[in-house]
């Protein structure tokens, strides 16, 4: 019988009188006192600050109805890459300065664009490109909450407790209910003021509220020593480029998703917006089962499932289906695949890396996602224009799931359950 490559090692000793049954995994460690307030406190931030990240997204078929653009997709797709790039000192400073004081710093700075493009930003391509090029401070603050939520939790619950700070991202799923209704009903500044007024609260919430985690130390190293000292990491390239699927994947479904939606199936602004949002409570909630069954079964055996999800979902929509039933199903396997496997990855990241670097390492794969969403609205939007349909597009989703089918079954012959 072939072995499984993705198996955990057996061990080299013969197991204590007393030891756990073969398939029992130990008791895990009590979580310190606060842990659980932690948790929930950069997961309403990281929520609150996808929230204003995702505003601009529901608006890219509006933006095209009122002349302001003629094409949406780099409108919708710049906040993703600012969001992106940033990650990467904000994971550094993260490591230096800890959770208490990022989380409030980050979202205040996020107020500034969302204010901006509220008032007088949505009245010009000039003014929506640098509103949109600052609202992507608003996606940096992902790689605040990983190394702030696995300071708190020990080895064997930071696949849960990641997968839960990740599941926030369903805060883009508020920006798709809220943000076209809010503009019919009150106006187009509506959604901004009301995505700055959860920000700020939510500052001054988590600067009253947030603790380091007590074995918490700030890192001395220097930002820049530290982000280059992660780039030459194996895994921090590995986990970069499935996270690059996963959550980019799933970052450029919700950005994107609306305009295919309109321009493929016919569907009005807000029916779009409906299903998108639909698309993200799906990946939402399979997220944290990423992260715990992770814990349980190994992060490569979920990435496996994930991807093999995506291949299949992808295949589907490339040859443009009808949307009831056959088209409806394969974005919502899209969308658990890319929550199960944006929820793995990180569980893997949580184990694998420096402690005294994972801020760093959070920001460079954190990046890596938010690249990854950056590009295939451009090639979404590049396929309509040179073949009329977005299939091309569609078959190159399918050609990067396949290749992280392969990349996953190398790095897992690595990996082995937490609690093991």
């Amino acid at each position: 019988m072939t072995a499984d490559p993705l198996a955990p090692p057996a061990p080299t000793t013969a197991p204590r009188t007393g030891s756990l049954p073969t398939g029992t995994l130990p008791a895990a460690r009590p979580l310190p006192a606060g842990a659980v307030r932690a948790l929930v406190l950069a997961t309403l931030g990281f929520g609150v600050s996808c929230w204003a990240w995702a505003l601009l997204s529901p608006l890219g078929p509006v933006l095209v109805q009122r002349g302001t653009v003629a094409d949406a997709s780099l409108v919708v797709a710049i906040p993703v890459l600012v969001g992106a790039v940033g990650r990467i000192p904000i994971g550094a400073l993260t490591d230096r300065f800890g959770g208490r004081i990022m989380f409030p710093a980050v979202s205040l700075a996020a107020v500034v664009p969302v204010l901006f493009l509220g008032l007088v930003g949505q009245d010009s391509l000039a003014g929506l490109l640098l509103g949109g090029l600052l609202l992507g401070i608003a996606g940096t603050i992902f790689a605040i909450g990983i190394p702030f939520v696995n300071s708190w939790f020990p080895p064997e619950r930071r696949g849960m407790a990641t997968g839960i700070y990740g599941a926030s991202m369903g805060g883009t799923a508020i920006a798709a209910f809220t943000t076209v209704p809010l503009v019919s009903a009150a106006g187009p500044a509506a959604p901004f003021l009301a995505s700055a007024a959860a920000l700020v609260l939510y500052a001054g919430v988590a600067a009253v509220l947030m603790r380091p985690a007590p074995g918490w130390r700030p890192s001395t190293a220097n930002p820049l020593r530290q982000t280059a000292g992660a780039l030459r990491l194996p895994i921090t390239w590995q986990t970069g480029a499935l996270y690059a699927l996963s959550f980019g994947g799933y970052v450029a479904f919700t950005v994107f998703l609306p305009t295919l939606l309109v321009g493929w199936y016919e569907l009005s602004p807000g029916d779009a917006a409906l299903r998108t949002a639909g698309f993200v409570v799906v990946a939402v909630i399979l997220r944290p089962f990423g992260g715990v069954l992770a814990d349980r079964f190994t992060a490569a055996r979920m990435l496996l499932v994930s991807y093999a999800a995506l291949a299949l979902a992808a295949g589907v929509l490339m040859v443009h289906p009808p949307l009831a039933p056959w088209g409806t199903a394969a974005f919502l396997l899209a969308a658990g695949g890319l929550g199960l496997g944006a929820g793995a990855v990180f569980a893997l990241v949580a184990r694998v890396a420096p402690p005294q670097s994972i801020g760093a390492v959070t920001g460079v794969v954190g990046a890596a996602g938010g690249l990854g969403g950056f590009v295939p609205p451009l090639l979404m939007a590049a396929s309509m224009e040179s073949f009329g349909t977005y299939g091309p597009a569609l078959a190159a989703l399918l050609a990067a799931a396949v290749g992280a089918l392969a990349l996953t079954a190398h790095v897992g012959r690595r990996d082995r359950p937490a609690a093991a």
